[in-house]
């Protein structure tokens, strides 16, 4: 697996640069403060947390486990930090004690949607892509189930879509997608509201992720992101981008100049591909 970059909930996974890495689903971190909330008394407890989260900001997995640890020495069901010690053991290739982790913290949060999630990030990089899937649809009912919106939300449809591309229930995918850019329009171009995920390349197509997202977006008929993930995908090798010509997802946006420059233009990756149907 060739990770790219860190996407977080709320502090591993954004895009990089231009709001377009492969999105694969990736642990999700504790949501943040409400910004007007007053800063937290700095206990001792307050300190040990606050030097953990550095601890994974620099990316010192190991060193952060033990601090995690003290802190669950003295707490044993505080589950925002079983869940970012499952981050880090997830971080770190030790899968099996991340799964204990966040099963740990699912028991100690019955409303906290992140450690069901990130069980379903664990699935998913084991290509077990259906389990991803129930992990996914569990944390969205968890996510449901809480008394306040959970700001993951987008987010973890977000993970659920790609699941769904890795799958290959595209329908699926795009429907989760829309989900996901009802909830936070900025899901994809910032990791949302709530935070981050991870990603890399899809386990399908390099250029299906995006040809999916521009069909989401054309759905909603903006042109304009179309354009942009449809020019992503043609870029990135997807050779059925054209298929968007027949699809009648694309109609409301497929006579837009931008949405026809990208597909009269030949990819430079490789000679004019022959006309391909539509997914």
């Amino acid at each position: 697996m060739t990770r790219l970059t860190l996407f977080t909930i709320p502090l591993i996974f954004s895009f990089g640069g231009t709001a377009a890495a492969r999105h694969i689903p990736r642990p999700a971190q504790n949501s943040a403060s409400p910004a007007v909330a007053a800063p937290p008394q700095k206990t001792p407890l307050r300190a040990a947390e606050m030097h953990a989260q550095i601890l994974m900001a620099q990316k010192d997995y190991a060193a952060a486990i033990d601090a995690y640890g003290q802190i669950i020495r003295q707490d044993p069901k505080n589950a925002k930090a079983l869940n970012q010690m499952g981050i880090a053991y997830q971080e770190l290739g030790e899968f099996d004690m991340a799964e204990r982790s966040y099963k740990r913290a699912m028991r100690a949060g019955k409303t906290f949607a992140s450690p069901v999630s990130n069980l379903g990030t664990i699935e998913y990089e084991k290509k077990n892509y259906r389990k991803a899937i129930r992990y996914y649809k569990k944390a969205i009912l968890v996510s449901n189930a809480a008394p306040k919106f959970d700001p993951n939300l987008g987010t973890l449809y977000l993970n659920l879509g790609s699941a769904y591309v890795a799958s290959e229930q595209y329908p699926l995918a795009t429907e989760s997608f829309a989900k996901a850019l009802a909830l936070d329009p900025h899901v994809l171009e910032s990791g949302g509201e709530g935070g981050s995920l991870l990603d890399e390349r899809s386990p399908n197509d390099p250029g299906l992720f995006f040809f999916l997202l521009a069909k989401t977006y054309a759905k909603k008929g903006d042109a304009e992101r179309t354009a942009h993930y449809l020019k992503i995908a043609r870029d990135d090798g997807y050779e059925k981008f054209r298929s968007a010509t027949t699809d009648p997802d694309f109609s409301a946006v497929i006579n837009d100049p931008r949405v026809q420059e990208v597909l009269t233009v030949a990819p430079s990756y490789a000679p004019e591909p022959r006309k391909s149907s539509s997914l």
